[in-house]
């Protein structure tokens, strides 16, 4: 049976715990690490959070590959190989920002570093964005947050976008992985697995979890589980 992928968001990790919080989610069974890097315009409620530094930080605490989930709008050669030699295994750029000649470059650097390379589509960035990109990613990395006054949702115009998304990839690169970010917990997540996701991030609901870290992830295997069911 396919695997779902959990990535295991550092958004709401304790920063002045962070290495163990990491430790205990990897022996947990998350399969990634999801270090976010915020500029001072994308996270307007997450400003400068993240980057190589907590990347250096906690590679000693997990095996797992991490990844760089950049919410930049500007990225150059220097922060690619600051993130790939605080320990990064893959670096995530939004496409709205990161097009044209200057996405060959930095793709090229990054696999220079040995990270894979992705794009993340942001709230309301239609799919024809990544069109062409799509036959060099890793990972396609599609952000589903909601509009209403609940964090916790996605917005329902999403699952069409994620099915055409994935027919896209199994067309055109079958090797790019296809994840979701954003407003999603175990009880919604079905109809995001069911419209093809392999990866869903998942932060609060695992390192906020009021059963504690491995409970956390627990839940959300059993949820991912039942879903592919």
């Amino acid at each position: 049976m396919k695997r779902i992928k959990i990535s295991a968001g550092l958004a709401f990790a304790d920063y002045g715990k962070i290495g163990e919080q990491v430790r205990e989610a990897s022996i947990a069974g998350a399969d990634y690490i999801h270090a976010d890097a915020c500029d001072m315009f994308d996270m307007p409620d997450c400003q400068l959070m993240g980057g190589p530094q907590v990347i250096k930080g906690i590679r000693p605490f997990t095996d797992l590959p991490i990844e760089c989930h950049a919410y930049l709008q500007f990225c150059d050669y220097n922060f690619v190989d600051q993130v790939a030699d605080a320990g990064a295994n893959m670096l995530i750029l939004p496409a709205e920002y990161h097009m044209g000649a200057p996405l060959v470059y930095l793709m090229s650097r990054a696999r220079k570093n040995n990270m894979k390379f992705g794009l993340t589509l942001c709230c309301f960035t239609p799919l024809v964005l990544v069109e062409e990109a799509v036959y060099e990613l890793d990972r396609l990395h599609i952000t589903v947050h909601g509009t209403d006054d609940s964090y916790w949702a996605y917005r329902k115009t999403q699952i069409p976008m994620i099915e055409r998304a994935r027919k896209l990839i199994d067309e055109r690169n079958p090797n790019c992985e296809l994840c979701v970010d954003g407003g999603i917990l175990p009880e919604n997540v079905d109809k995001l697995i069911e419209a093809g996701a392999d990866a869903v991030v998942f932060s609060r609901q695992i390192f906020q979890n009021k059963k504690g870290i491995t409970e956390g992830v627990m839940e959300v295997r059993r949820a991912l589980d039942k879903a592919l069911k």
